[in-house]
């Protein structure tokens, strides 16, 4: 069994700052690709930033772009995303998503439970 758990959401005022990590653990062979995604209620849940399994390539949102950098320590398979100059629009849930091969050679998408983001003065 394979576990994605998220932490560091909060309550931030506009302009501030926060930074999510999300830990795996559990039968875990190798971690491919690894992102966060966030959903606003009543709204579909997207992709905000994206790493590739050496940490070299990223992907990031046109809405996030030059705020937000994702970021990975494979050596404690962990991702994080450092989130800078906070908007009330970035309030949402945010999803770890970790594509995880386990050690019975299966690989497939695994996501975390969630944590919070609220941006508000």
């Amino acid at each position: 069994q394979v576990q994605l758990v998220e932490s560091g959401g909060g309550l931030v005022q506009p302009g501030g700052s926060l930074r999510l990590s999300c830990a795996a653990s559990g039968r875990i062979l190798r971690i491919n690709n690894m992102g966060w995604y966030r959903q606003a209620p009543g709204k579909q849940r997207e992709l905000v930033a994206s790493v590739s399994s050496g940490g070299r390539n990223t992907n990031y949102a046109d809405s996030v772009k030059g705020r937000f950098t994702i970021s990975r320590d494979n050596a404690k398979n962990t991702v994080y995303l450092q989130m800078n100059s906070l908007k009330p629009e970035d309030t949402s849930v945010y999803y770890c998503n970790a594509n995880i091969r386990d050690l019975g050679y299966v690989s497939r998408d695994y996501w975390g439970p969630g944590t919070q983001v609220t941006v508000s003065s």
